[in-house]
Formats: structure tokens, sequence, C-alpha cells
């Protein structure tokens, strides 16, 4: 990859997308992880204004200190960056307060931990219409069209995605290039959606190299059948991922009527 061409690229498609689209600048959420990093440092280099929103659910306080140092080196590296934190923990708690019972709880944790993710993407898209700004997306290649790692109408509801054609690997090559903070570059991959230190390693069952690799593999007509051991393991992860999270990937499904039952009789 030529790392420096590719994020000159991206920083010239996030403003040329920006000024056609007479918007203002980017909002974005930084949780303390990697992808929001490096997206946020690009959009940082457009010029335009960024806000970065640091909006913590229950989260681990490792977590947001790593969330705010890197805000911190945006302020200090680029003069439109600005910050609003907005603790969504009592309205999550609120939330959680008002709903019913369920018979099977273990069903209510999934549904929980993608609240959040959509209570952060109503946050974003406030502060957006206020400024006229683009809700800028987090998620790489692997995540957005490989296994479908991310809540739908979560942090899969955004205007733009500046990063989602990159491998997660490549968005580490592309880290280290702008200099991003090494607690982030060496901190383990987590959604950060279930109040705890699991990662998405521990959520998946492979590494993100392992799943770039069946990525390839898919795409190469593959089965898993060629494989053996681990790479079996790790094909069959991914096809899992890949099939169950279809609805996300594939443009939502609209039932066309057929022209003569929408003609008048």
């Amino acid at each position: 990859m030529q790392t420096e061409k590719v994020v000159d690229y991206i920083v010239n498609w996030l403003k040329d997308y920006a000024t056609k689209a007479n918007m203002n600048g980017f909002v974005i959420g930084v949780s303390g992880g990697i992808d929001s990093a490096v997206t946020s440092a690009l959009c940082a280099k457009t010029g335009l204004p960024l806000l970065c929103l640091e909006m913590p659910i229950h989260q681990a306080e490792y977590q947001v200190s790593r969330a705010l140092n890197h805000i911190d080196w945006l302020k200090t590296n680029f003069d439109s960056v600005y910050v609003t934190q907005i603790n969504l923990t009592p309205v999550f708690d609120s939330l959680i307060a008002a709903l019913p019972p369920v018979v099977k709880e273990e069903s209510r944790f999934m549904s929980l931990a993608n609240t959040r993710a959509r209570l952060r993407m109503t946050t974003l898209y406030y502060f957006a219409a206020i400024n006229k700004y683009l809700v800028a997306g987090t998620g790489n290649k692997v995540e957005d069209f490989g296994v479908g790692f991310y809540t739908k109408y979560g942090d899969g509801g955004v205007d733009l995605s500046p990063i989602a054609d990159l491998l997660k690997t490549e968005v580490y090559t592309i880290a280290k290039y702008l200099g991003i903070n090494s607690e982030i570059i060496e901190a383990a991959p987590t959604d950060g959606l279930w109040g705890d230190d699991r990662t998405d390693e521990d959520q998946i069952g492979a590494s993100y190299p392992e799943l770039e690799w069946a990525m390839k593999m898919d795409a190469e007509g593959k089965t898993k059948d060629d494989f053996s051991g681990r790479e079996k393991e790790v094909f069959i992860i991914y096809k899992r991922y890949n099939q169950a999270n279809k609805h996300k990937m594939n443009p939502i499904p609209i039932c066309e009527i057929p022209a003569e039952l929408l003609q008048k009789r």
C-alpha cells in the first residue's frame, strides 16, 4: 500500500465530498480505538471543523482516557478540532428501567449492547444537524463487508465511510504513518459495548488478520473443505458471520409491486 498517497486520497475525498454537499465539517464518535482514531485524524487533516464526541456508557476508565488523550493529540496538531463530552450512562440506565422484563434474559444482552451504539448514533446526528456536519463512519472493510461486525443503525448509521475500503491491518499501517498514540495502536480492538474487557477477537473467535485471510479465500471461491486445522476453523467462523449478517451488508429489501397491480382498474 502507498500509505502517503492513500492518506492524501482519503483526505481530498472527504473535503471534496463535504464541499460539494455544502456541509460545514464533520462529527465523529471517538472511542479510544484504532478505527475512530484514524478516521478522526483523516477528517482533521481536511482543515474543516471536526467535532469529536466522547460518549461513555458504563465505559471502562482506560477506554475513556485513551479517547480523551487522542482528542488532546488532535487538538494539539489541528486547529479545527474541538470536543464535547456527553455522558450517556444515565440515558441508557433510564431506558433500561423503562423497558419491560423479558423471558430469556440472555437474549436481552445483545439487544442492550446494540442499544448503546444506537444511542450514540442518535447523539451524533443531533450535533450533526445543529452544526450542518457530516457523521463520519469508522468501519473498516472486514467489519463492514466481511463479518458485519457493527450495529445496524448504530455505528453503521453514518453519512460517509472514509476507511471502509481498508483492511484492519491497513488501518494500523495508516495509524503509524499518522503518528497515532501508541496506547491506541497497541490496544486490543474492542467494540466497548459490554461494559467489560472482552475484545473483538473474544467475541468473534478469530483475529482480524485471520478474518482478512478468510475474506480473501472466500472471494476466491474457496470452501471449508479446502482447509484443515485452524485455517478451516477460521474460515467456518468467517462464513458464519458473513451469512448471519447479510441483512446488515446488503441493501434493505424492497417489496416491488408488479406494475399491473398498481394500475387503476
